[in-house]
């Protein structure tokens, strides 16, 4: 019991050294909805090592609709998880995370295909991800890590690295600048390469019309 009543309290504690804007425990215990998906999910986490797996999937669906983060009941999670503004974070069955993470809303450790067996990420201690980063696979991220906002990563990240873009590359790496990969702007960008290739379509298009256009004149 007294291991539980410490988890609890770590749970809230954590809430106040990560947001500034914490100003109570009662606060935090009726109005965060990361905590509440942490709790609820301690409790399906439970009943899933338990075996009732039925029950332990109703009870995260429930959390889901209330919370808007989905953890599936098989996931394994450390101390100290902090989920601020967590909206829309999915984190998958054989996902294991462990002491003082930081995940932001919109966040995916998730799977890659329908393979079995572990399928998601292991996230180590101390690790940030940013908001809308999507971490796909079974592989390690390793501690103190920092995920950059909408990075998408698909292989291991070494302790204490930065990773940003699409994909994920390492631009920081025990405090030493890896690549000039900080502007983001230098990163690839699946829409505007479609949007190139859409207007380059058109001029061609646009082109064959004027010389289909200038034959006819001709012919008349």
């Amino acid at each position: 019991m007294r291991k539980i009543i410490n988890t609890l309290l770590n749970d809230i504690d954590v809430v106040f050294s990560q947001d500034p804007a914490a100003r109570s425990r009662l606060e935090v215990i009726f109005t965060y909805s990361g905590v509440h998906a942490i709790w609820s999910h301690r409790l399906a986490h439970w009943m899933w090592k338990k075996k009732f797996y039925f029950l332990a999937r109703v009870q995260s669906q429930i959390s889901r609709f209330f919370t808007g983060i989905e953890i599936h009941p098989g996931a394994v999670i450390g101390q100290r998880l902090f989920i601020d503004h967590g909206m829309g974070v999915v984190i998958g069955e054989t996902c294991e995370i462990g002491d003082n993470v930081t995940i932001y809303q919109g966040v995916t450790l998730g799977g890659t295909g329908k393979e079995k067996g572990k399928r998601h990420p292991t996230v180590a201690d101390g690790v940030l991800i940013a908001t809308g980063a999507k971490v796909l696979g079974s592989f390690l991220i390793g501690e103190n890590a920092r995920i950059g906002a909408g990075s998408v990563v698909l292989k291991p990240v070494p302790a204490n690295s930065t990773v940003v873009g699409i994909p994920g590359r390492i631009v920081v790496q025990d405090g030493v600048k890896i690549l000039d990969g900080l502007d983001h702007h230098l990163f690839p960008d699946p829409i505007a390469d479609k949007l190139k290739e859409l207007e380059d379509e058109v001029k061609e298009l646009q082109r064959r019309l004027k010389q289909q256009s200038s034959k006819e004149n001709n012919m008349h």
